[in-house]
């Protein structure tokens, strides 16, 4: 493939290294898998990730489900 071959959108579940606040995409990909849920999140709406875990969350219950912590009513 030359640089005037267009390609199609990126596929597949991407492999990403979480920084601290920030990520950097390894392999690329359009979604990585929340650690929760399984559920996939689109890279452009990924908010919630934990550095030391280096996994991806798709909500701030999910993430806080994976830490233990419960909230009181």
């Amino acid at each position: 493939m030359n640089r005037f071959e267009r390609r199609g959108p990126i596929q597949g579940e991407a492999v990403v290294e979480f920084l601290d606040g920030d990520f950097r995409v390894v392999k690329p990909g359009a979604f990585v898998r929340c650690a929760v849920t399984k559920q996939p999140i689109p890279l452009d709406e990924l908010k919630y990730w934990n550095v030391d875990l280096q996994e991806a969350y798709a909500t701030r219950e999910a993430a806080l489900e994976r830490l233990g912590v419960t909230r009181k009513a």
